[in-house]
């Protein structure tokens, strides 16, 4: 599975250099990274981003919470840019599912990312509200679930295997938590993983033997044991 990277930063700097990248694909942002960003006008500043970003997918994430201006939030970005994925949340804040929202927007041919997914149940439900022709990835939660002590494999596989019936629909990897989870999402099938810049410079270095990495790390303990000038 050839499972593609895309860059999760809303920094400026940042998207110039990583949209340079062959092996960044497209960029995911969200509210808190815009936010980390510095952003002060939501839609100028997501404009800067697509003066950079002209033809990589890039998701910008809707931030009303009550259905009716989600969709028109969703509309409204959509106009931004035809490489735009309105990014819309898979429940609101009181955790009413969004399935009026995904299915006005799709049904306008709006290319969707369902984000804070966690559940195949949830997946499920959001292939039943979409179209089998507009383009939608559905972003699965696997580093915060494993933070809060939840495998999210299953997830994955079920999910994956749902959206086997739907060409335009495909399964990211979200919330990454080391480089390894690459791995992880390749062998799976994902489709996307999207990834911080930092995890991305060292995916760029994969390929180290064991030999290689057992040196370096008994030399690393040897220089800081030399520079503490430990002696027992």
């Amino acid at each position: 599975m050839n499972t593609k990277i895309f860059c999760d930063i809303a920094d400026i700097a940042s998207i110039k250099k990583f949209n340079s990248k062959k092996i960044v694909k497209g960029f995911t942002t969200n509210p808190s990274l815009m936010r980390k960003a510095g952003a002060k006008d939501y839609k100028s500043y997501s404009k800067k981003i697509l003066r950079i970003c002209k033809n990589k997918p890039i998701s910008f994430e809707v931030f009303a919470d009550d259905q009716k201006s989600m969709i028109e939030q969703g509309i409204n970005i959509n106009s931004w840019g035809k490489n735009v994925y309105v990014k819309v949340p898979v429940v609101n804040s009181k955790s009413v599912f969004t399935g009026k929202v995904i299915k006005e927007l799709n049904k306008k041919n709006i290319k969707l990312n369902i984000t804070a997914v966690y559940t195949a149940k949830q997946t499920r439900k959001i292939l039943k509200n979409i179209n089998k022709k507009t383009k939608v990835i559905i972003s699965i939660f696997a580093g915060r679930a494993g933070d809060a002590g939840k495998d999210p494999i299953p997830e994955f596989v079920k999910s994956i295997k749902l959206a086997k019936k739907f060409k335009n629909v495909e399964i990211l990897w979200a919330s990454v938590r080391e480089p390894y989870n690459y791995v992880h999402a390749k062998q799976l099938g994902c489709h996307i993983i999207t990834i911080p810049p930092t995890i991305i410079k060292k995916i760029e270095n994969f390929g180290k033997s064991f030999s290689q990495l057992t040196e370096e790390t008994v030399k690393a303990f040897l220089i800081d044991s030399k520079k503490s000038k430990f002696k027992i």
